[in-house]
């Protein structure tokens, strides 16, 4: 519900309407809107209707009016100081006069949108963008709470104060989490890390050369074993899936008098020059109130480009960019845990660059989390490709998207075990994502990591029938190296949450302790290890094999049967995740999907190279190569 919506109907009409939702009579106007009123700045029928709107939206009246353009931020910041008897702050003191409060985290004063400036008269004072605001900082010095607060915008003292404290916010942002649940304490030792890979290297070369067929059928053996783990595993999560049912697409409304809560959401961007105008049309689409909306575009101070290119557009009142200081490592997380504080949501979601939302997708977010229960703390969209026609590795890729949020990762859900999350599409209860330190800044799959931090402190991740749109990689050298970035992100998860596994094992308990170790371990044994299983294509086509001296003929001849049957099954679960009318046409390229996964061992390889000489790296993913598919 809008003002423009309600315009649509005589006086009579909405007053009606307003009453028989519960009203006993038309409230009184807000002490602002009654300044605005008297003043002439708005008409009173205006205030009524924002009124209105505000019944249904966790929203003041200034916000509001804002973002249905019936007021610019400079009318409500006079009329904010007019009606308190306040001075606004100049310009000068916003841009050269912050300062840190000393005893009060600067986090704190960002996510209260006030800054402490010290006027052309030697005093410090508390600025914020309306006056109530002031009162609820609480702890601050007597002298500061004596003195009257002067009025500026919010998110120019969220900008000042940042610039105040730059250097305790950046490192905040490096070390968000607890130094156990981070690889950030990796970095100390990157010598001792190069020299036990290259042991255990060494020790496989040597024990090779001595023992090749013994050392070939361990690696055959360990291969084997996750093999059908993971077939056991997938098709446990697809008879779950089905039990289930697809997961909700459209949610019960709020409950009566409940009001729909702002969301802010947070949209790293890191040189996205081609795809920033799209980008910022696709969410414009989103049919969420936008005076309950937050959209921040969050990007790196050394991204000129991108910077200069999103400071051409006219952003809506609702979308706003956050400049995160240049800091070691240069992720996405470590952006994200900058930008937290400056979110003004209950609600925090994320989106990547190329996504394309479904509209009323935070609206289905927002009814979902009021009827969830409070373990409920985080919701998993689905994700989708929009082009996926494009080219074969597109298709592949768009199949493999399919089968893993419509089919697998409900299925695990499902059955009760905790999930790795999927980078985008994702919304959190904000107080838990905080509680939780945010994002590890050193993982380079901090989604998948967040997702098993939320699980080990007893919380739930739920999947929602809301789909968003991507980009699918489809060009060969981009797809390594982006799958790459998520196997080694994927082997750092693994090592960090093992690192006492007694205790994982308590957090977690058993059931999801071993889902844990059965979705980590066969994920990427399976990729390093497939070369092991191809070479039983040799016994197949009657040519010699490495284990011909260890096995009969007879025995290898049977593993090379069962393994062309787990393949039948594989691509017979593919086939299952397109089988929906959207993805239908895709159905005869599922059994190319064989010929797929030598793409990811390669991403394996370079994984592990990186592991040891780059943990921290993030391979940067080109976007906006497929806009035309997105727009149709």
């Amino acid at each position: 519900m809008s003002i423009s919506d309600l315009r649509q109907l005589d006086t009579q009409s909405w007053t009606s309407a307003s009453l028989r939702e519960g009203a006993d009579d038309v409230a009184p106007l807000c002490t602002l809107g009654l300044h605005l009123v008297r003043t002439g700045t708005i008409s009173s029928s205006d205030a009524k209707l924002a009124q209105i709107v505000g019944r249904h939206c966790a929203a003041p009246i200034d916000d509001i009016l804002r973002a249905e353009g019936l007021l610019d931020e400079s009318t409500v910041l006079r009329a904010q100081a007019s009606r308190a008897g306040l001075r606004q702050a100049s310009a000068h003191e916003l841009a050269h006069c912050a300062e840190p409060v000393p005893g009060i985290d600067p986090r704190r004063m960002i996510r209260s949108g006030a800054a402490a400036l010290r006027g052309e008269d030697g005093v410090l004072r508390i600025a914020v963008d309306r006056p109530e605001a002031a009162e609820a900082l609480g702890d601050l010095p007597d002298a500061l709470r004596r003195r009257a607060p002067l009025i500026a915008p919010r998110h120019a003292l969220q900008d000042a104060m940042a610039d105040a404290a730059r250097t305790a916010l950046t490192a905040a942002a490096e070390a968000r989490p607890p130094a156990s649940e981070s690889c950030r304490t990796w970095r100390a030792s990157p010598m001792r890390r190069g020299a036990i890979a290259l042991s255990i290297i060494g020790l496989c070369i040597l024990a090779s050369a001595l023992w090749p067929a013994q050392i070939f059928g361990l690696f055959v053996a360990w291969a084997t074993v996750t093999l059908f783990l993971s077939a056991a595993f997938k098709m446990a999560a697809v008879c779950a899936r089905a039990v289930a049912g697809a997961p909700a697409e459209f949610q019960p409304p709020l409950p009566a008098n409940a009001k729909l809560p702002k969301v802010s959401i947070l949209v790293p961007l890191y040189r996205e020059t081609r795809i920033a105008q799209a980008l910022i049309k696709r969410l414009s689409l989103l049919t969420y109130p936008k005076c309950l909306l937050d959209v921040i575009l969050v990007l790196e101070e050394t991204d000129e480009t991108t910077r200069s290119t999103v400071a051409g557009i006219t952003l809506p009142p609702w979308m706003r960019a956050v400049i995160v200081p240049d800091g070691q490592p240069r992720t996405k997380p470590r952006a994200m845990n900058y930008a937290l504080d400056f979110c003004e949501g209950s609600i925090v979601g994320i989106f990547d660059a190329e996504d394309a939302p479904a509209p009323d997708q935070i609206t289905q977010i927002a009814r979902r989390f009021a009827a969830a229960p409070p373990d409920v703390v985080c919701l998993q969209g689905i994700l989708d490709y929009y082009n996926p026609r494009q080219n074969w590795l597109a298709r592949c890729f768009t199949i493999e998207y399919a089968t893993w949020f419509r089919v697998m990762l409900p299925g695990m859900a499902k059955l009760g075990l905790a999930i790795p999350l999927g980078g985008t599409t994702l919304y959190f209860r904000r107080d838990v994502l905080e509680e939780l330190g945010g994002w590890d800044a050193h993982n380079v799959t901090e989604d998948a990591d967040l997702g098993f931090r939320l699980a080990r402190h007893g919380y739930r991740t739920e999947v929602i029938g809301t789909v968003t749109g991507e980009e699918a990689n489809c060009s060969a050298w981009p797809w390594i190296k982006q799958r790459s970035r998520w196997l080694k992100g994927y082997m750092t998860t693994y090592l960090v949450h093992m690192r006492r596994p007694r205790l994982l094992h308590q957090q977690l308990g058993a059931w999801r302790f071993w889902g844990f170790q059965a979705h980590f371990l066969t994920a990427l044994s399976q990729f390093l290890l497939a070369p092991f299983l191809w070479s039983f294509w040799l016994v197949l086509f009657g040519l010699p094999h490495p284990l011909d001296p260890v096995l009969p003929r007879e025995g290898l001849l049977l593993f090379s049967k069962l393994f062309l049957a787990v393949e039948l099954l594989n691509i017979g679960f593919y086939m299952l995740g397109v089988s929906g009318k959207r993805h239908r046409h895709l159905l005869p390229w599922a059994p190319l999907m064989h010929l797929y996964t030598p793409l990811g061992t390669i991403a394996a390889l370079k994984a592990i190279y990186e592991m040891i000489v780059a943990p921290f790296y993030w391979d940067k993913t080109a976007h906006g190569h497929s806009l035309e598919s997105a727009e149709g």
